[in-house]
């Protein structure tokens, strides 16, 4: 038993840790070697990978209970709708009094706070929308599918739709400016952008034609969701867990993927930096994370590596949720320093390979992980975690606690009711359309129009004379040149050097 005392001692943390589960050693479950990862080190980042039917979901809900009941807000994204049963107490059985047993929990059903969302409403829950122009041109593309050279006009579109005071709210907006840069009115100023042909814009255009026409337009607008809301506590304590419905859009994976990459762009934008903290401010669940990697180019990946690499110091931990490591780039992948594996299957040569490459990923260890991964069961996983001196774990196969709140989703109209009944419900859940690039564009001037001759009563005279000074101040270059600096530059100075994203200030 002593290469399994040297595993448990390197789990004997002394300040607040979640509990995983109990060490498995040479086909035993020893419940009073508990697996833990400290509460300091999940700023950090992990992984939690496996194939299909393992337990994934499970351990996010598990640890989504735990990192609550200490006070630390989470975010979930649920993507095959199974983790709204967090928000009550879970159903007790000889299933769970038996897997208590084995690992040594005190099981008791819990229901932990839980705030519901649906992107864009399209679902239960609170709707989440983003602004096109806050969303911008980088993430944008990826959700489109553009080649670099598109992406890059598509950035010359919002910039010059920022420079003329053109509002991107919604997608309505951006095709409206786009149609303009093409209509023969517009070309002129489309040349004067450089470096955008009208047939790369026409293809920008066909493509917003028909990603509109595929619904996403409910998904682009405002009221703009503020991702703070991601960071509060209940009155008990206890941190909100935040659970984003995503089944009524699973037939968009690309859009929702990058949806969260959105918002953790947001909330780096927001926050300040802080340093190591004894706890997280939030910990950011990313599911179907493989779908934010594929087809990307060089220049997202590195963002999103930049974005992974820094977030943390601003106190936010993520967890990117996927079937194998592989899945996610390497310089990716050497930020993540928790890692839960769970079964892997090598029924195929590609199966294999990514086996293999799986092994290599974790440092040595006692256990045969070839063998010992493709024979672990439902709710086991092979865990290392980075310690409170912030130094990896031995690698320990591990059978997981089971979670005290419901394995299964709630009915749908209790979701309803509850997103009804939050205090942020009447913040978001009506959208609002307000006068942006779209009516400007459509009620400006055409060039063929002459200025209305000047009329003959001395009112009409004196009020075209003399606008009032509301008027004067708001029409000056100098306020409309202060309103984008302060509303747009600041935020692209910080921002757009990521992932082209900027929000209001609140």
């Amino acid at each position: 038993m002593s290469g399994a005392s040297e595993i448990a001692a390197g789990y004997a943390f002394t300040g607040p840790a979640l509990d995983l589960g109990a060490l498995l050693w040479e086909g035993r479950c020893l419940p009073d070697a508990p697996v833990r990862v400290p509460l300091t080190v999940l700023n950090r980042h992990g992984l939690v990978a496996g194939a299909t039917g393992t337990g994934k979901t499970k351990t996010l809900q598990l640890v989504a209970e735990q990192l609550s009941a200490q006070g630390v807000p989470v975010f979930l994204a649920d993507v095959k709708g199974d983790l709204s049963g967090v928000s009550v107490p879970g159903a007790d059985g000889e299933k769970v009094r038996e897997r208590a047993g084995e690992v040594g929990q005190k099981w008791t059903a819990t229901g932990f706070p839980t705030e519901f969302y649906a992107l864009g409403g399209l679902g239960h829950g609170i709707p989440v929308r983003a602004t096109v122009t806050s969303f911008g041109p980088v993430l944008l593309s990826k959700v489109l599918g553009l080649n670099p050279t598109q992406e890059q006009s598509l950035g010359l579109i919002f910039h010059y739709a920022d420079q003329k005071g053109l509002e991107l709210y919604d997608l309505k907006d951006l095709r409206a400016v786009v149609a303009f840069l093409t209509s023969d009115e517009g070309r002129t100023e489309l040349k004067e952008i450089g470096g955008l042909s009208t047939a790369t814009a026409g293809v920008i255009l066909r493509s917003l034609t028909a990603f509109d026409a595929q619904g996403a337009a409910a998904f682009f607008g405002e009221p703009e969701f503020d991702t703070g809301e991601l960071l509060r506590t209940a009155a008990d304590g206890r941190g909100i867990v935040s659970v984003l419905e995503l089944p009524a859009v699973q037939d968009k994976p690309q859009l929702f993927s990058t949806f969260l990459m959105w918002l953790l762009a947001d909330l780096f934008h927001d926050l300040p930096e802080v340093g190591d903290l004894d706890r997280p401010k939030l910990v950011f669940f990313f599911d179907e994370a493989h779908l934010l990697f594929h087809d990307a180019s060089k220049a997202f990946l590195d963002s999103i590596t930049q974005t992974v690499r820094l977030i943390r110091s601003k106190g936010v931990g993520v967890f990117f949720v996927t079937q194998t490591p592989k899945d996610v780039p390497g310089d990716v992948l050497a930020q993540l320093g928790n890692r839960i594996q769970h079964a892997l299957r090598a029924f195929t040569p590609d199966d294999q390979k990514a086996l293999k490459a799986t092994v290599k990923t974790f440092p040595d260890s006692a256990y045969d992980l070839e063998e010992l991964l493709t024979g672990l069961g439902t709710g086991e996983a092979v865990v290392t975690v980075l310690s409170e001196r912030g130094a990896p774990t031995p690698v320990a196969a591990t059978r997981l606690r089971a979670p005290e709140s419901l394995m299964g989703p709630v009915d749908g109209a209790a979701v309803d009711a509850a997103a009804r009944a939050s205090s942020l419900h009447e913040r978001y859940a009506q959208a609002v359309d307000r006068e942006s690039a779209f009516e400007k564009l459509a009620t400006r001037p055409k060039p063929t129009e002459k200025a209305p001759e000047a009329r003959s009563k001395p009112a009409a005279a004196s009020e075209r004379a003399e606008p009032s000074m509301l008027e004067q101040v708001v029409g000056s270059g100098m306020f409309r040149s202060l309103a984008r600096s302060v509303g747009t530059q600041v935020g692209r100075e910080i921002t757009r050097s990521l992932f082209g994203t900027a929000r209001r200030r609140r």
